[in-house]
């Protein structure tokens, strides 16, 4: 297809993209131990996809009480800003861009995880039912737990998680990245303040609206002062899902609301997650239609997208770019594999939390299999 629509480059923000497929977030665990520090490892997985438009990377948390999962990389102390330097100079070197995924999981996590601490959360909600990632009492051996029961954020605290996210966002572009993307999806601390039924707050913070979109109008602007150029800043949002336990009484208003926010503050993208499991509904075109209306800059869609379905989404006009999640895990080579037609392979789900090599750099190209 000489005019695919996949491969027409992009402008966002100083990146010229020169296709309009993402690698989005995906959790692996596999940072280096003890500090949680982005390793040769990472930097060769994701060197290996550097074909993509736009990498962005596995969710990393900006702060000690922002961790839900074990192995999961930070970006809040040196070592892991210098980690995560070798993982840009590889994506770099092979002609790639690469955000950093900034990650706050609140209530999604466990006191294990946090040196036995309690989880913090919009409010005193627990997620039941949803289990977390830990490492087990050996610290080797993986399995799932039961979210801890959180406690709420004073108002005092809620400003040093947004300085965090500030600092965050500096240590991400001192360590190379070209920009940085706000996880506000799946039920992770933005959500929890976004979603009426997960924030049950009555101050400035819950309630209206107004109130419940104040933290992430507030982390936003953080992450733009952090990162010193809004175009480099992108949102990811979650609107009609209701993934670990964070449901909202009227999520296409609220996330109408959310979407005119963010054009207000002029962020490069807002990455939209759609349900991803089998039989899951589609979200409806006219809502799309009406994100596009409410947000002029660039949508990005996840969720089961096939080559196909991408090249409709960006032809209707209500999507930019596309992300190819599951795809990008077996197929380092994804980009050339739909641009030709040619077969997928298909990813080891044994192999997608934790371990080494094995599942997350061994997957070959269409040239080497």
């Amino acid at each position: 297809m000489q005019n695919d629509p996949l491969f027409q480059p992009l402008q966002l923000g100083p990146l010229t993209l020169p296709n309009r497929i993402v690698m989005p977030p995906m959790t692996r665990s596999r940072a280096s131990q003890p500090g949680d520090v982005a390793n040769e490892l990472m930097a060769a997985y994701y060197a290996q996809r550097a074909s993509a438009g736009l990498i962005v990377s596995e969710g990393t948390y900006v702060a000690p009480l922002g961790k839900g999962y074990a192995w999961t990389p930070g970006i809040h102390t040196p070592e892991q800003v210098a980690g995560w330097r070798k993982v840009t100079d590889a994506v770099h070197a092979h002609g790639g861009r690469i955000f950093a995924q900034l990650w706050h999981v609140g209530r999604l996590s466990h006191t294990s995880l946090l040196g036995g601490r309690q989880p913090v959360s919009a409010s005193p909600l627990q997620a039941k039912g949803v289990n977390v990632f830990i490492a087990g009492e050996d610290g080797r051996t993986p399995g799932f737990v039961q979210a801890s029961a959180p406690r709420a954020l004073t108002v005092g605290e809620i400003a040093e998680v947004v300085g965090q996210y500030r600092a965050a966002a500096r240590n991400a572009m001192q360590a190379g990245f070209d920009g940085v993307e706000l996880h506000g999806a799946n039920g992770y601390l933005v959500n929890q303040f976004i979603d009426s039924q997960a924030n049950a707050r009555t101050d400035a913070y819950g309630g209206s609206l107004q109130n419940r979109l104040r933290f992430l109008d507030e982390v936003t602007r953080a992450l733009i002062e952090g990162t010193g150029d809004a175009s480099r800043v992108g949102i990811r949002l979650a609107p009609l899902t209701t993934l670990n336990g964070c449901v909202d009484d009227d999520p296409e208003t609220t996330y109408l609301a959310a979407a005119r926010l963010l054009d207000a503050l002029g962020v490069g993208y807002i990455h939209i997650a759609e349900a991803d499991w089998d039989d899951a509904p589609l979200m409806p075109v006219a809502f799309k239609q009406q994100l596009r209306a409410a947000y002029a800059g660039v949508l990005i869609y996840a969720g089961k997208y096939t080559a196909e379905r991408a090249r409709e989404a960006i032809g209707a006009g209500w999507a930019e770019l596309i992300a190819f999640g599951r795809p990008f895990v077996a197929n380092p080579d994804l980009p050339a594999r739909l641009r030709t037609g040619a077969p997928l392979a298909l990813h080891d789900r044994e192999t997608l939390f934790g371990g080494g090599a094995r599942g997350l750099t061994d997957y070959p190209t269409l040239h080497a299999a």
